[in-house]
């Protein structure tokens, strides 16, 4: 045998072992064998360095030093989900999907693990690449890490599709959380607060040796790709596990909302007897064609819902209420409380949300008052304990003048929520903002961050976003923290964003309700902001998905001379104003004024490519048949009762190739 041969026969072998052991929870060999096999390989590596493999079974041991973590865009986007709280929500959600596809709808179950998601993409079994969810668009690369754990197959088994993603959870055992804290303990060091914010900040540590001393694990759930050789959810689980993933077996097949109930109520006692973490429930629907039908919402799968349970609850004294200022000028009442445990976290603060809710619930300062974690995620203030109330207590009066400006609030009617109208002289107001303007999804500028704007704006440099682009190298050295190598990065990150697309550009200004989707629809369909500036309010109105409250909303920010001034000094810098030539060059009107339902399976163009196209011509992606209904796109598999009421109503059924006819 040659030393090439005996390299990749060892490396066999300990895959082999190690599936057997982390997997399949059933070693056929000692640890001491696995080791002295290891050892062996690492030898014949170390001597033979040209037959070098990236995913050997030695690279576990970790040692490479990630100092940048570089952000990756995400091919699918990890979408969040939609939280359910009682059966009545899913009974509801059922109604839902029952109106949109066709035929009978199974669903599946999962437990909902408390970890760090995660997604890893395979290309010819091999893994290339490990990245963190981010915002869901785009996350962090942290293959080098992911690597040492032991729970995910850098090679895997079987038959598999050439490339694909699969998500899931990394997770931290209860034993080996424990262990670690006291290992921790003994060396006078401050124990972990819980296992998921553990899991979660391992994967952004530096040297992946120290990762893989971390007995983390990785559980999987979902195959993401085109031709996975799946038609549904369930045998996409079986799939996986053929591959070599460690997918849980807990997840059981459903065909009524009766049967996920019983699952949740099952697991909401049973949950305590898991060796993870876990804070509900996830249902999706079985079928992937039925999931492609239902598509998405821009923040969630319409096929697909979590159900938490109950959240944990704890009672403690209120101390104080204080105030807090958004970038809109709203205020938010916040409760300073005295530190409680809480779902594995110290709990210290919670929101109050408005007036209204401490009128509602009587809550003041001194009470002791009922907290839970709301989705297991925010604290929030759920009642009071009347009977521990002391006797001098004192009524709760809102504040009517601003904490930091001092200006009179103002509350307009049907709005739940005060606001300084103090726009451009309240601080918190202006660095809320610019921190908007800065963040991730908007203009991501690198080498600025939440504090150093607030440096700026305080220290007289900046007073709104156009003014970052007046700042120098010169000006930003003096501030708290800057060196010459962060001042340098500071100024190229500011002067990089000039290149961000408009649709972003126009999230990043902050106008108040233009979210991340209603700016990409705005840009899409005025594809100038000059455009989008001389829009009048039935123009806005008549645009799909825009209602009064934009409207309002987009008039009253042109409509100030201060923020036309920062468009106009934006303009000047070089900001992008208008779509790309790219996306104007794919775009027509060939489509306008048209709603069209999508259904079946395609052959030339994937469904997700078939809604971009209608978009892209001007037209609307419906979801369900109505008389307003222009066309209907159908696919192979087209729903039955789909097809009759599209006939019933005399729509016109387009085969997939006479669409693509149609945009020639």
């Amino acid at each position: 045998m040659t030393i090439q041969e005996q390299i990749i026969s060892l490396r066999d072998e300990l895959r082999e072992h190690n599936y057997n052991y982390y997997i399949l929870d059933n070693p056929t060999i000692s640890d001491y064998e696995f080791d002295m096999k290891l050892k062996a390989l690492q030898s014949l590596e170390t001597a033979h360095p040209e037959y070098y493999d990236p995913n050997s079974p030695t690279l576990r041991v970790g040692g490479e030093i990630t100092k940048n973590f570089e952000t990756v865009v995400h091919q699918h986007r990890m979408y969040s989900l939609d939280n359910s709280y009682s059966k009545e929500d899913l009974l509801d959600w059922e109604k839902r999907i029952e109106k949109i596809v066709d035929g009978e709808v199974e669903f599946v179950c999962e437990l909902k693990y408390d970890g760090a998601s995660i997604s890893l993409t395979y290309e010819n079994g091999n893994l290339v690449r490990a990245v963190t969810r981010g915002d869901g668009t785009q996350g962090d690369d942290v293959t080098a890490n992911i690597k040492t754990i032991k729970t995910v197959p850098l090679k895997l088994k079987g038959n598999y599709p050439d490339k694909f993603d699969i998500r899931g959870e990394i997770v931290l055992p209860f034993d080996g959380f424990n262990k670690m804290n006291e290992e921790r303990l003994q060396a006078g060091e401050e124990p972990y607060r819980n296992p998921r914010n553990t899991a979660s900040g391992s994967l952004k540590l530096q040297d992946s040796s120290e990762v893989a001393k971390r007995p983390l694990e990785c559980l999987l759930y979902n195959l993401k790709g085109n031709k996975l050789g799946v038609s549904t959810q369930f045998e996409g689980l079986h799939k996986a596990r053929e591959m070599g993933f460690k997918v849980p077996e807990a997840a059981r097949l459903a065909t009524s909302v009766e049967e996920v109930v019983e699952f949740v109520n099952y697991w909401d006692v049973h949950r305590h007897d898991l060796p993870y973490e876990t804070d509900g429930v996830v249902i999706k629907v079985n079928n992937l064609q039925q999931q492609e039908e239902l598509g998405y919402t821009a923040k969630a799968p319409r096929w697909a819902m979590a159900y938490k349970f109950k959240a944990e609850q704890v009672s403690t004294r209120l101390n104080e209420i204080t105030y807090q200022v958004g970038r809109t000028g709203a205020i938010t009442p916040v409760a300073n409380l005295e530190p409680v445990e809480l779902a594995g976290t110290t709990v210290k603060r919670a929101s109050l949300h408005n007036a209204d809710q401490i009128e509602k619930l009587d809550i003041r300062e001194g009470d002791l008052v009922y907290v839970e974690k709301g989705g297991e995620i925010i604290p929030k203030i759920i009642g009071v304990d009347f009977s521990q109330r002391p006797s001098n207590s004192k009524v709760t009066n809102y504040i009517i003048h601003c904490p930091e400006c001092g200006t009179e609030l103002i509350r307009q009617e049907g709005d739940a929520k005060h606001y300084c109208p103090n726009y451009n002289g309240c601080n918190p107001q202006i660095i809320g903002r610019i921190q908007h303007y800065i963040s991730r999804k908007a203009m991501d500028i690198e080498g600025l961050g939440g504090e150093t704007v607030a440096l700026l704006v305080n220290e007289g440099l900046i007073s709104n976003y156009s003014d970052l682009y007046r700042l120098t190298k010169e000006q930003v050295l003096p501030l708290e923290r800057m060196a010459e190598k962060s001042a340098e990065n500071l100024i190229s990150g500011i002067d990089a964003s000039k290149t961000i697309p408009f649709e972003r550009v126009l999230f990043a200004i902050g106008i108040r309700y233009v979210g991340e989707t209603v700016a990409k629809k705005l840009a899409k369909h005025y594809k100038t902001l000059d455009a989008l500036m001389r829009a009048t309010f039935d123009d806005l109105i008549a645009v799909d998905e825009i209602g009064d409250r934009i409207a309002e909303s987009v008039l009253e920010f042109f409509n100030s001379e201060d923020n036309r001034r920062i468009i106009h000094d934006l303009r000047q810098f070089g900001i992008q104003m208008e779509l790309s030539e790219d996306l104007l060059a794919n775009q027509t009107d060939k489509l306008n004024g048209s709603a069209i339902v999508v259904s079946g399976v395609f052959e030339s163009v994937s469904r997700t490519e078939l809604k971009k196209l209608i978009e892209d011509n001007g037209g609307k992606v419906s979801s369900s048949i109505s008389s307003k209904t222009t066309y209907v796109v159908a696919g192979a598999n087209m729903g039955p009762s789909k097809r009759t009421k599209a006939e019933t109503l005399a729509i016109p059924i387009l085969t997939e190739q006479e669409f693509l006819d149609l945009l020639k």
